[in-house]
């Protein structure tokens, strides 16, 4: 959490990480960060031109749904390590900007899930008795019983699009209402959905068969205006519709239409495409559309949930590098973190072996998981392999964006796994494909500590740690003797020595572990020596 800078006095000065937390976060959220000695600047609201002004002078910045981090604003952020949303949906967080500047980007899918489910139910029930129209009616002077003649909902069939988190507490709560419920997910098995009381069917058959249909879906190329003029002349004729998912959705003009036609009867809105609308927007006029301005998650018990989830997240990732709920890089608990960190710590001083002997651009690399290993989750470890590899060709390359950054360079990407192994519980083998020529080196973590064990054919053992010096000679004698006198020669202590060949008399290679750092002078008078064909300094963290 803090970081010591050397002053010119010689002083050490403790700098605290800060937090900048918009959008009216709850303070329990805020109590989080100052509990855990964060410095916290909290702002009700705050416009593109300020934000951009302020973006670098901060670790970590909190949002719920009315800031929107752009592309522009995240461009340039230089300080920036994370980006917390208070709820479920990111789509006022542009994700791929986030990723490319290698920003960890993390929401609460949970926090607000029974808040929402119980906010959809509450508009479905509106739409059935007319509440709100009847509230009105009634604070105007009037008394119109029979004209607010209400739908009950028992028997009555619910078409649920989405079986999510939310869309599963809907359902089970109107199962309780003796409803029948059916659902629509492309990502849920037929199975699944039995175990809810649920059964699962086609889109059509939502349409033609339900008398209200809710949507808890994620807005996505799919999801875009699935609401429009093929899916409602499909629906029931004088259905009702509840939207507490994503505005996008709908294709406004398209409902209003139906609205008019009477062929949709009632419609409820909780989001719009715009927030807040326009106050000019139809919809905001139609006397059968019931409207609530976000409220989907707007308890007391959720905004406390949310912002003491997305505290105590961006806590642990500031302070122990733990990653839960991003959307943009696999999750690693606290659990996890201590039986992957040296696993993490391996992969990436492999695919850095790699990235420092690429002489041209890489276009493939297969990265493989034996033994133990590969029953752990992996795709963290490959990112780490690709961090290592990347980082000496970029200096903008992190664990966030550096599957990105290999996907942009045209580089293929492959894991392999097999319980299966070579005398070791676990090995981690970087196969690099360039030029249809294949390279390798393969490492196992001993004692903690990550180690190669095999370079292509030539197995040896060395630590993967401070400055490496490796050599490809001719294994005749005297080599050895002559590059320690040489080194000597020039000052450079050397570690440790190990050697390894593919046969005797043949191709020989060497990693020695040096003291001092290995000039490119030394190296070119170094390939110079009898039967030494190749030499290269790689450096790696101590």
């Amino acid at each position: 959490m803090y970081k010591i800078t050397k002053l010119e006095n010689d002083k050490k000065e403790i700098k605290i990480m800060k937090i900048l937390v918009l959008d009216d976060l709850h303070q329990a959220g805020i109590d989080v960060f100052m509990r855990e000695g964060f410095q916290i600047d909290s702002k009700s609201k705050i416009n593109t031109t300020e934000l951009t002004e302020l973006i670098n002078n901060y670790d970590a910045i909190v949002v719920r749904g009315a800031t929107k981090i752009s592309s522009e604003i995240l461009n340039l952020a230089s300080r920036l390590k994370v980006i917390g949303r208070a709820g479920s949906g990111v789509d006022n967080i542009n994700i791929i900007a986030a990723t490319k500047k290698g920003v960890v980007v993390m929401n609460t899918p949970g926090g607000n899930t029974i808040t929402t489910a119980e906010h959809a139910l509450a508009l479905m029930f509106s739409l059935a008795r007319q509440v709100p129209q009847a509230s009105a009616s009634m604070k105007d002077g009037k008394w119109e019983k029979s004209f607010f003649i209400g739908t009950e909902l028992t028997n009555k069939i619910l078409g649920i699009i989405g079986l999510g988190n939310i869309g599963k507490i809907v359902a089970e709560r109107a199962i309780g209402l003796k409803m029948v419920v059916l659902a629509y997910d492309p990502y849920i098995s037929k199975e699944d959905a039995i175990k809810f009381g649920v059964e699962l069917v086609s889109l059509d058959e939502i349409y033609a068969r339900c008398d209200f249909i809710t949507y808890h879906t994620p807005l996505t190329p799919e999801t875009r205006g699935i609401i429009n003029i093929q899916a409602i002349n499909k629906m029931k004729k004088g259905v009702f519709l509840i939207n507490c998912a994503r505005g996008e959705l709908i294709n406004e003009s398209d409902l209003l239409a139906a609205l008019e036609s009477n062929h949709v009867k009632g419609v409820a809105l909780d989001v719009f495409s715009m927030e807040p609308p326009p106050r000019d927007l139809p919809l905001l006029k139609h006397p059968n559309v019931i409207l609530t301005p976000h409220l989907g998650a707007s308890t007391i018990e959720a905004q406390e949930k949310v912002a003491i989830l997305i505290a105590e997240q961006i806590s642990d990732f500031l302070k122990y590098g733990t990653i839960r709920n991003s959307v943009n890089f696999p999750p690693i608990t606290s659990e996890m973190l201590p039986i992957l960190r040296p696993y993490l710590t391996l992969c990436e001083r492999l695919g850095s072996f790699r990235g420092q002997l690429l002489s041209s651009p890489l276009k493939e690399l297969r990265i493989e998981y034996l033994g133990e290993v590969s029953k752990l989750m992996t795709e963290p470890l490959t990112i780490s392999v690709l961090k290592g590899l990347l980082q000496h060709q970029t200096e903008d390359v992190n664990l966030v964006n550096a599957r990105m950054v290999a996907e942009e360079r045209g580089i293929k990407v492959s894991e392999t796994k097999t319980t299966k192994t070579e005398n070791y519980t676990s090995l981690i083998r970087v196969i690099s494909i360039l030029n249809n020529e294949e390279a390798s080196i393969s490492g196992v973590i001993f004692g903690n500590n990550p180690k190669v064990i095999k370079v292509n054919h030539f197995p040896i053992e060395a630590d993967l740690s401070g400055g490496i010096l490796m050599l490809e000679n001719l294994d005749v004698p005297g080599v050895i003797g002559r590059v320690g006198t040489f080194l000597g020669d020039k000052g450079i202590n050397i570690a440790s020595f190990q050697l390894g060949r593919n046969k005797p008399g043949g191709t020989a290679i060497s990693l020695i572990n040096v003291d001092n750092i290995v000039s490119d002078k030394v190296i070119t008078e170094l390939v110079m020596l009898p039967n030494v064909n190749f030499a290269k300094y790689l450096i790696f963290p101590s």
